[in-house]
């Protein structure tokens, strides 16, 4: 390859014209989130530590809650706990609280599939028909009542 030549998509993946770029992830020093449940999901981290918004942006979550916010928000505490955990894996109050959170996570997907239908397709497994593609769809949910 010439060394004058510049970078192009044409040359493949990693050209020898490319820089190389090294990541960086600060340490986690704290088990303990002190952002509260809403400000966690807006955030995108439990742990203020890890708080590191792209160009301090910060999404903002409507205030109003449905089943699928709550299932989402349950779902977000377990990735989230378990990113921790993969660092920390002698926690055993963070493993605990883990496991209740999969639990409820669980629970909770099985109660939403059975009122709204199916989240995943897995959730298809114990369905009398295909439901799949059934309306109404779960963003757009309609407060009974």
């Amino acid at each position: 390859m010439d060394n004058n030549t510049e970078c192009t998509y044409k040359q493949g993946a990693l050209p020898g014209c490319a820089p190389l770029g090294l990541a960086a992830m600060p340490a986690q020093g704290s088990s303990q989130p002190a952002y509260s449940n809403a400000e966690a999901l807006s955030r995108g981290t439990l742990f203020p530590g890890l708080d590191l918004p792209f160009m301090n942006i910060v999404n903002k979550m409507p205030a109003s809650t449905t089943p699928l916010r709550e299932l989402m928000a349950l779902d977000f505490v377990c990735n989230e706990l378990a990113l921790y955990l993969d660092t920390h894996k002698s926690d055993t109050e963070a493993f605990s609280t883990y496991q209740a959170m999969l639990k409820l996570y669980e629970e909770g997907r099985n109660s939403y599939a059975a009122k709204y239908g199916p989240l995943q397709r897995s959730d298809m497994a114990y369905a009398p028909d295909f439901n799949w593609l059934n309306e109404p769809w779960p963003w757009d949910y309609v407060k009974e009542g």
